[in-house]
């Protein structure tokens, strides 16, 4: 497995409140996990940051070879479910904090498949070996739920006001929904996981165009760059896994 990985406050926040990590287990697995945080000048660090150690935490302690697809999904809602009861506890406890929540995209490619737990509208992306994008997950957004509806079309969801709200995140409750997916993961394939930052800024076939032509260890330098030219409005994170 080939990781490339970048974080960048951006052109216009004063502070990055994204958070990432990613690694290797035995076997040839890779796993990442990116959030993006909100609530504050403080609270949307700490909820990204805690919320990462948290479940990065949970796979390096808990993955096994061989598991199934069951119970990865339960190892992910539990790391999930550990960090949102985090946050809520310490948003109980500190009034600065309260708030405070964060999205968050966590992945594990094994065997031939990428399986990915989410909250919120930070995604995870599949860009086959023959360069197809398909979008894997689906946001938890109120813009998502209008388009669904058919209130308005998705191009018109791109700059619907209030396309940044969205309708579930880590912290904000005692409990917390988890969505799971899982897709087949051929040799070649990449799996790209990013905050708004990266996809309010850069469209699918920018994202397409610009890997092809480019190393897959530069991937997230690239894409990063790519949405600080086109404006840079938001905290960028990209994390790849190309097997």
């Amino acid at each position: 497995m080939r990781i490339s990985a970048k974080t960048d406050i951006g052109k216009v926040r004063s502070s990055n409140q994204d958070s990432y990590s990613a690694g290797e287990l035995s076997g040839g697995v890779a796993w990442a996990v990116v959030c993006d945080g909100m609530g504050g000048a403080a609270g949307g660090s700490v909820a990204s940051t805690t919320s990462v150690r948290i479940i990065s935490h949970t796979i390096n302690e808990c993955y096994r070879d061989g598991m199934k697809p069951s119970s990865v999904y339960n190892m992910l809602e539990s790391g999930i479910a550990g960090a949102n009861a985090s946050l809520f506890d310490m948003a109980q406890k500190d009034e600065s904090l309260t708030g405070m929540g964060t999205t968050c995209v966590a992945a594990i490619v094994a065997q031939s498949k990428v399986y990915v737990a989410h909250v919120g509208d930070s995604r995870a992306y599949k860009i086959s070996n023959s360069g197809e994008i398909s979008q894997l997950t689906r946001d938890h957004s109120m813009v998502q739920d209008l388009v669904e509806s058919g209130s308005i079309t998705a191009d018109e969801a791109k700059t619907f006001p209030g396309k940044n709200i969205i309708t579930r995140a880590i912290g904000v409750d005692s409990r917390v929904a988890v969505d799971f997916v899982e897709h087949d993961f051929d040799e070649g394939d990449t799996l790209l996981i990013c905050t708004d930052g990266l996809t309010n800024y850069v469209s699918d076939e920018q994202i397409v165009e610009s890997v092809k032509n480019t190393g897959c260890f530069e991937y997230a330098e690239k894409l990063v760059g790519l949405a600080n030219e086109n404006g840079g409005g938001d905290n960028i994170t990209v994390v790849s896994i190309t097997s």
